[in-house]
């Protein structure tokens, strides 16, 4: 196929004007609801959705939710509160701190965290978790390590081992499903859908929690790439403050960029060799075109096959045995 820089390019106005049609159709024909609930970070894409649910249904059919806890960092709300306002749309703050400390969310991880760090008091460091080193430059595997962070920057970091690291995942993520749930008490009591952020490498990758900010009605950009998340936000005149920010997960209490997590790769790059992979662009072909070498290119396709196999279960339905019955 003909592969080049320029390949992940699209009309913003007309995939804007797309994906209005569909959230009409699905949200009022479908689903027969009236309007949209989005959960607002102050992130690329939820601020994306935000603006096309504007667009699709009106300011006075749209309700954002902005829901920090005590590891969020205080630019999420300020970017949040300043995209509701430029768009005119009603937004309130519900604050999960006491829901997750009542599920010990803070608790569990911070347990987990003292087996591998036992100095560790959530008073005196933060902490995150993340995959070293950028599929470019090393072969590993996506093996996660801790790192705490004292007041003064001081870094410590240690490998997870597998039970440490399920426990701080499996606590953490409480966080995205009691936000799910926040999102959807607000959509029933306004009959309203729940309009879903994920874009394509987040999804296609498993760059998600299932039932949690994997849990929504319609998923409006999931089609597309991090890159092409960019172009319509441009298109859709969403904050400068917003356009300009480093994507992060907000889900630790050290900063921790969606790179440095899970993903190893600048998403410039990444959605060029992601696509290529997926349009069978062979690794000598793409290097040449991206400037890499192909050893570069191989490792990365590698890489999105192992993230895409691994967590091939969060993209799946619930299975029903009713369906094997039904078929004998």
């Amino acid at each position: 196929m003909d592969f080049h820089n320029d390949v992940l390019t699209i009309n913003p106005a007309t995939v804007t004007e797309e994906i209005v049609a569909n959230l009409r159709q699905d949200v009022r024909q479908t689903m027969h609801r009236s309007g949209a609930v989005i959960g607002i970070s102050g992130g690329i894409d939820s601020s994306v959705v935000f603006a096309l649910c504007v667009r699709a249904f009106g300011p006075e059919h749209i309700l954002g939710v902005m829901m920090p806890e005590k590891d969020s960092s205080a630019d999420s709300l300020t970017l949040a509160e300043k995209l509701a306002s430029q768009f005119g749309v009603e937004a309130v703050v519900e604050d999960m701190t006491n829901a997750l400390d009542g599920l010990g969310c803070y608790a569990r991880r911070d347990q987990a965290i003292q087996r591998v760090f036992p100095e560790y008091d959530p008073g005196t460091y933060k902490a995150r978790i993340g995959i070293p080193g950028s599929v470019l430059e090393t072969d590993t595997l996506n093996i996660f390590h801790l790192t705490i962070v004292a007041h003064d920057g001081t870094e410590k970091s240690k490998r997870l081992n597998l039970r440490d690291y399920l426990q701080i995942v499996a606590a953490s993520n409480f966080k995205q499903r009691s936000r799910m749930t926040m999102l959807y008490y607000h959509a029933e009591t306004r009959n309203y859908c729940v309009i879903g952020t994920p874009n394509k490498n987040e999804h296609d990758q498993g760059f998600f929690v299932k039932w949690g900010d994997g849990g929504y009605d319609i998923a409006p950009i999931r089609h597309l790439f991090k890159t092409q998340v960019y172009q319509l936000a441009d298109y859709l005149d969403i904050p400068d403050e917003i356009r300009q920010a480093t994507p992060t997960t907000d889900t630790y209490s050290a900063h921790s960029s969606q790179e440095d997590f899970f993903f190893r790769l600048p998403f410039q790059i990444m959605d060029m060799l992601w696509y290529a992979k997926e349009h069978g662009v062979p690794a000598a072909d793409a290097a040449e075109v991206m400037g890499l070498s192909e050893n570069q290119v191989s490792r990365a396709y590698a890489d999105f096959e192992r993230k895409n196999r691994t967590t091939e279960y969060l993209r799946m339905p619930p299975i029903s045995y009713s369906d094997r019955l039904d078929n004998g």
